[in-house]
């Protein structure tokens, strides 16, 4: 690092903080042409550091993703948005999977004027959320604890949510790609998420617009498994088109503060 140019460093901590950066924007915040932002931004995709996009660069993922305490300020208030929308979709008096996540966590937290809920979760930050609610039952999945996020991972967890068939799944997914697949970085967490989907007669993905530009090793399911799609915008033609080829309810929340649906549902 310590080669870096104080500017690259600035890039890069840009980066880790929003999740992306743009030619345009770091051109006129270090106020130099888009070509020498261009030069940086190579130069830092050559060290794995980051990927490119058309008119920037995300994050770069590969075996490992991003700390979690760090991808809560990611599209943060996007998230909130999506946590929103999808918990206006769970009506009072049915039960739910909850799976790892930090949007996940945003639906859950925005659960707690709901009633009479069964939750069970592999995400001890969703049980802490809501176990002191007086009507919303929380069940935690057993097994190994991962320490980086609190995620109940393993055969264990996977044994005890094959014992429910619930109303709904909340998923959440580290990265989406063009042909529809569902991605993640944890084989045990994936096992997890794809016990969850087989066991639940409805499931919402939540994930925003920054999944579509980031990768994944591990797949956890593909979109046609899912009923609704929840997201700040779909930028994705070709994610759209599949969709609606399945049947998969869009909805897209916009501006923090709204959303609106697509229903792709015949």
């Amino acid at each position: 690092m310590q080669d870096f140019s104080h500017r690259q460093n600035e890039i890069l901590a840009l980066a880790r903080s929003a999740g992306r950066v743009s030619v345009d924007d770091l051109a006129v915040r270090f106020n130099v042409t888009p070509q020498t932002i261009r030069k940086d931004l190579n130069d830092l995709c050559d060290r794995r550091l980051l990927n490119r996009i058309h008119g920037g660069a995300v994050v770069a993922s590969g075996i490992e993703n991003l700390a979690y305490e760090a991808r809560r300020f990611i599209a943060a208030e996007e998230k909130r948005a999506i946590g929103k929308a999808a918990a206006a979709l769970i009506p009072n008096q049915s039960s739910l999977f909850i799976n790892i996540g930090t949007t996940t966590e945003e639906v859950a937290a925005n659960l707690m004027g709901h009633e009479e809920l069964l939750v069970i979760t592999n995400n001890l930050n969703v049980a802490m959320l809501l176990y002191r609610h007086p009507t919303i039952e929380v069940i935690v999945a057993g097994g190994v604890v991962r320490r980086t996020d609190g995620a109940v991972v393993g055969s264990s967890a996977v044994d005890l949510i094959r014992q429910f068939k619930v109303d709904t799944a909340v998923i959440g997914a580290s990265a989406i790609d063009e042909d529809g697949a569902l991605l993640d970085f944890d084989y045990r967490e994936v096992k997890v998420s794809q016990a969850i989907i087989e066991n639940a007669r409805k499931v919402i993905l939540v994930a925003d617009r920054l999944k579509l530009e980031r990768a994944a090793p591990v797949k956890i399911a593909h979109l046609s498994q899912i009923h609704t799609f929840i997201t700040d915008s779909l930028t994705s033609n070709e994610l759209r088109d599949l969709c609606a080829t399945h049947n998969v309810q869009v909805i897209e929340t916009g501006s923090p503060g709204g959303f609106e649906a697509e229903n792709s549902a015949a």
